[in-house]
């Protein structure tokens, strides 16, 4: 798959529900590509934030029409990952499964629990096996350096917790929200998986920024989620959010990361094995790896 544009951006940008637009965002280029994985969400959008080249993704497409099973998220990660982006930022709506994380509050996360049913959650499900370690799926050098940029930004932020993912559309019954709390969980949303996962598999850096929005529905006080508490509390937000992206493209992680090894050790099948076609699919991904 050849590369679909002259630009280099540096940072990949994933926005979730409610924020399609960034106002700091000098458009260069949009971008339709094509993956082996079919089409991405939307058009990928490429930028310049003060000098700093970045691409941005709608997650549920212009004017969101994909609900979170819809979403080809192999054909997103694929996508960014042809443009030779290294770093992903997702910004999502979550729900609060903990009292001291409340309403406008940001969380960055450091653990996922996958509680999602029906999605494509690998590149290597048909030809090439591989086995990936995710046992810490966000990277910890980008979490905090989105950390720092959301606290110089103004934003009240958490560093830290478990991220579940629920398939959706749906919210939760009370009974699961309950669940989830006594497990441990901290926030709850329908987007970080497979998304995260895809990412450590195409050996990219990957940091939430996730917008607490509501208490799901387990809170007794407070009124369950609603859509329009969901997209009044993200508009809200939307200001902090930029300025964060803004102050993190400044400070971005330099060099090396263990997430851009991902894969080293990972490929079990043998090299005999594995189809001129597979080789081929999955080029970006495996070719340093496989001769």
């Amino acid at each position: 798959m050849k590369k679909a544009t002259k630009f280099h951006p540096v940072l990949g940008i994933i926005g979730g529900t409610g924020i399609y637009q960034f106002d700091t965002l000098s458009i260069l280029e949009e971008i339709k590509l094509e993956t082996p994985f079919g089409y991405p969400s939307s058009p990928i959008i490429i930028g310049d934030i003060n000098g700093i080249i970045v691409a941005f993704l709608a997650r549920h497409g212009i004017g969101h029409v994909l609900s979170p099973s819809e979403i080809n998220y192999r054909a997103n990660i694929f996508a960014l990952k042809s443009l030779g982006i290294e770093k992903i930022i997702s910004i999502s709506a979550c729900g609060s499964l903990r009292e001291d994380f409340a309403p406008g509050d940001i969380v960055i996360p450091d653990q996922i629990f996958d509680f999602t049913k029906n999605r494509k959650r690998t590149f290597f499900d048909s030809g090439l096996v591989a086995h990936v370690g995710s046992a810490n799926p966000f990277c910890h050098e980008l979490s905090t350096a989105l950390y720092n940029a959301v606290q110089s930004s103004g934003g009240h932020v958490h560093f830290g917790g478990t991220f579940v993912t629920i398939e959706g559309p749906r919210f939760s019954t009370k009974a699961e929200s309950k669940l989830f709390r006594s497990w441990g969980m901290s926030i709850i949303g329908m987007t970080s998986s497979p998304e995260a996962f895809l990412a450590r598999e195409a050996e990219i850096c990957y940091a939430a920024l996730a917008h607490v929005t509501d208490y799901d529905v387990w809170h007794e006080i407070e009124k369950p989620v609603t859509v329009e508490m969901i997209i009044r509390i993200l508009n809200q937000n939307k200001e902090i959010a930029q300025k964060s992206i803004v102050n993190v493209i400044s400070n971005l992680p330099k060099g090396d990361c263990l997430c851009n090894h991902a894969l080293n050790g990972a490929l079990t099948t043998s090299s005999d094995q594995i189809s001129p076609e597979i080789k081929k699919k999955l080029s970006i991904l495996v070719e340093k790896y496989i001769s």
